[in-house]
């Protein structure tokens, strides 16, 4: 599966166990948080910045509510500019 799905379906993960946590629904956090360490493990960390491969190393089964959502609007906007950079790229190419 392409890298930019699964950062953006990890960020929305990510996004959930924050809210869950703070609303002390530990249960729906914990079945998120299963979740994001499952697509976490199914990143392709070759061609990823390094900066980005630390990031993904510090996502870890103990984590609070703050550095979730964090974590979450960090590969949020790492999706994001990585998509707005490859439209970019593919408009100048076919200006060429």
């Amino acid at each position: 599966m392409d890298n930019e799905i699964i950062l953006g379906s990890l960020s929305s993960d990510l996004k959930r166990v924050g809210l869950g946590l703070y609303r002390n629904s530990d249960q729906m956090a914990n079945r998120f948080l299963k979740e994001a360490l499952k697509r976490k493990n199914e990143i392709d960390k070759n061609g990823l910045p390094q900066y980005m491969v630390v990031l993904l190393g510090k996502i870890k089964k103990e984590i609070s509510p703050d550095e979730a959502l964090m974590y979450s609007t960090l590969l949020q906007n790492y999706v994001l500019k990585s998509s707005i950079s490859s439209l970019v790229s593919a408009k100048a190419i076919a200006l060429v």
